[in-house]
C-alpha cells in the first residue's frame, strides 16, 4: 500500500483534533482520530461549568460546519457565550457522530514513531510510515500506520504544579486532599461545601485564577458561603495590567474576568499576596504554624503586624497537624494557614510518548522553535500573534504537526480561533496544497495589554527603563490603592 493511502492520525478528540479532522475530509484525505477519553471533548468536559469568553461565532470550525450542514445541525446564536458543556453538547458531540467510525475513543496513544525506524535512524526514514501504538481500556494493544500525525491532545492531563521552581513543591503530593488544579464547579452541592466558609489560596494570574476568584467572591455573597474567603497568591507584583485588558479587551468577556477578580479583592473577598514563590506545603499545627498550635513554636520573626499573618512561623511542632495547609515562600515566609487551595499555574505538554519522533522545540516553552517567539510571555503578554500555520508546526519529522493548546507549549493565551487557522494549513500543506496553506485566513481579537508579561521579578541591574509587569522588592499582602492608578501606563512599558 501506498504511504499516501494511509490514513492521516489525529490524536485528541477535541475542538481542534476534530476541526483538523474536518478539514481532512474537505480535502479527500482520511482522518483517523484517536481519543483516550470516553467521548469526543473529554477534557472540555471536566471544565463543563466554566462558561468560554469567546462566543458561539468565534468557536465554531467553518469546515466542521460544512460537514455537520447535511445532518441538520443548526448553528447556536453566534452572539452569545457557550459553557464548557454546552461547547461538548451542541457542537463536538455532533462533529464526532458525523465524522463516524473516523473517531475511535477511548484509545490512548502511548508512542509514535517511524516504522521500522527509531529516532537514531537516518536511512529511508522519510518514505516510511507512521506507526501509532494505542492501548485501550480493556487492556488491548494495536498499531496503526499513518501518512502524517497531527498530534492535539492537548495539555489538559499535566497542569503545572504549585511550585514556584516548576516543581511540585515540598508536601503538595501529601496535602492532594486540600489541593485541586482546576476551576471548581460551585454549582455542585458537594463542592460547594467544601469551599462554603473556608479560606482557600487561589494560586495563578490567568483567566483561569480570574474565574476562581469571581466564583469565591459570588459564594461568599451568598446565603450559605458566609466567611469564605480567598487569599490570591502573585509570584509578581500588582499593576495596572494585572487585571488583563478589561474594557479594552476586544473579546468583552475575557476583559470582564479580570474586572470580577478586581472586584472580588477591592469588596474585601480575596486579598492578594504579591512576590510569593510557593516552596512547601506544611499541615498546620505540625511544625510550621501559629503559636501553640504548632508545639511549642515562637516563630522565626514573622509575627503580628507585618502582612503575613498572626504570628506564623517555624516552630517545634510535635504532631500531624489540624489539616489545614501553610503556604511557606521561596524565602522562608509563611502565610495564614488556608483549608483548600486551587492551583492555577498552567499547564504544560505530555511529551512522554512522542520520545521517538524528532522535535524542534523552543528549550523554554517546549513549542515549536518557530512558533516560540511569537507567543514567549517572557517577552509580551498580549494575545495578537499573527496567525500561524504549517511552517511555524513543522518539525524535522516530516509530516508531523503539534497543533491546539499542545502548540503553544508552557505558553498561555491560546484561542480556539488559532487552533482551527492551525488546523486548515496543516490539512492543505498535508494534501500538497502550499499556496492554501501559506495564506493568512485569520484576524485575533487583541487582549488590551501591551508590554512584557513579567513572569519574575526584573533583577535592579536588568531593569528597563520601564520597568517590569512584576516589580515587587519584598513580598507582600497588596491593597488595590497601592497599585498605579489607571491611565498611568502600564508597568509593562509599551
Amino acid at each position: 500500500m501506498s504511504t499516501h493511502q494511509l490514513p492521516v492520525v489525529v490524536i485528541g478528540a477535541g475542538p481542534v483534533g476534530l476541526a483538523a479532522a474536518a478539514h481532512l475530509v474537505e480535502r479527500g484525505i482520511e482522518p483517523l482520530v484517536l481519543e483516550a477519553g470516553d467521548s469526543a471533548g473529554t477534557a472540555v468536559r471536566h471544565w463543563s461549568h466554566v462558561r468560554l469568553f469567546s462566543p458561539w461565532g468565534e468557536v465554531v470550525d467553518p469546515a466542521a460546519e460544512k460537514l455537520l450542514a447535511p445532518t441538520g445541525w443548526t448553528r447556536p446564536d453566534p452572539a452569545t457565550y457557550p459553557s464548557g458543556g454546552d461547547w461538548a453538547d451542541r457542537y463536538l458531540r455532533p462533529l464526532a457522530d458525523a465524522l463516524g467510525d473516523r473517531v475511535r475513543t477511548g484509545a490512548t496513544v502511548t508512542g509514535v514513531s517511524r516504522s521500522g525506524r527509531d529516532r537514531i535512524v537516518d536511512a529511508g526514514r522519510e518514505n516510511q510510515p507512521f506507526v501509532v501504538h494505542v492501548e485501550y481500556a480493556d487492556g488491548r494493544e494495536q498499531r496503526f500506520l499513518a501518512r502524517a500525525v497531527i498530534d492535539a491532545s492537548g495539555t489538559w492531563t499535566t497542569p503545572s504544579p504549585a511550585g514556584g521552581s516548576g516543581l511540585p513543591a515540598l508536601g503538595e503530593k501529601a496535602a492532594a486532599d486540600r489541593i485541586t488544579y482546576r476551576v471548581p464547579d460551585l454549582k455542585d452541592p458537594a463542592v460547594r461545601a467544601r469551599y462554603a466558609g473556608r479560606r482557600t489560596a487561589v494560586i495563578g494570574s490567568g483567566a483561569s485564577a480570574f474565574t476562581a476568584l469571581a466564583y469565591l467572591a459570588e459564594l461568599a455573597k451568598s446565603a450559605d458561603g458566609e466567611g469564605t474567603h480567598a487569599v490570591w497568591i502573585l509570584r509578581c507584583g500588582l499593576c495596572a495590567t494585572t487585571f488583563g485588558g478589561g474594557e479594552t479587551d476586544q473579546l468583552p468577556a475575557r476583559g470582564a474576568l479580570g474586572l470580577a477578580a478586581k472586584a472580588a479583592v477591592e469588596e474585601g473577598y480575596a486579598e492578594a499576596v504579591t512576590g510569593f514563590r510557593v516552596e512547601a506545603f506544611e499541615r498546620a499545627g505540625a511544625g510550621v504554624g501559629a503559636g501553640a498550635a504548632a508545639g511549642d513554636g515562637d516563630g522565626d520573626g514573622y509575627g503580628d503586624g507585618d502582612g503575613y499573618g498572626d504570628g506564623y512561623g517555624y516552630g517545634d511542632g510535635d504532631g500531624a497537624g489540624d489539616g489545614r495547609l501553610v503556604l511557606v515562600g521561596e524565602d522562608g515566609r509563611c502565610l495564614e494557614p488556608v483549608d483548600e487551595v486551587i492551583v492555577l499555574t498552567g499547564f504544560r505538554p505530555d511529551l512522554s510518548f512522542l520520545s521517538e519522533i524528532r522535535l524542534n522545540l523552543d528549550e523554554r516553552l517546549q513549542a515549536p522553535v518557530a512558533l516560540a517567539p511569537l507567543i514567549d510571555p517572557n517577552q509580551h503578554s498580549c494575545g495578537t500573534v499573527y496567525p500561524h500555520g504549517h511552517r511555524e508546526l513543522s518539525h524535522s519529522e516530516q509530516d508531523f504537526y503539534l497543533v491546539g493548546m499542545k502548540s503553544y507549549g508552557r505558553a498561555p493565551t491560546f484561542l480556539s480561533m488559532t487552533g482551527y487557522e492551525q488546523a486548515r494549513s496543516v490539512a492543505a500543506a498535508i494534501a500538497g496544497d502550499l499556496e492554501a496553506a501559506d495564506r493568512v485566513e485569520l484576524t485575533l481579537p487583541e487582549t488590551g495589554v501591551c508590554g512584557g508579561a513579567g513572569l519574575f521579578d526584573t533583577p535592579e541591574a536588568e531593569q528597563t527603563d520601564a520597568g517590569g509587569c512584576c516589580t515587587a522588592p519584598e513580598p507582600q499582602l497588596v491593597h488595590l490603592t497601592e497599585q498605579a492608578p489607571a491611565g498611568a501606563g502600564g508597568c509593562c512599558g509599551s
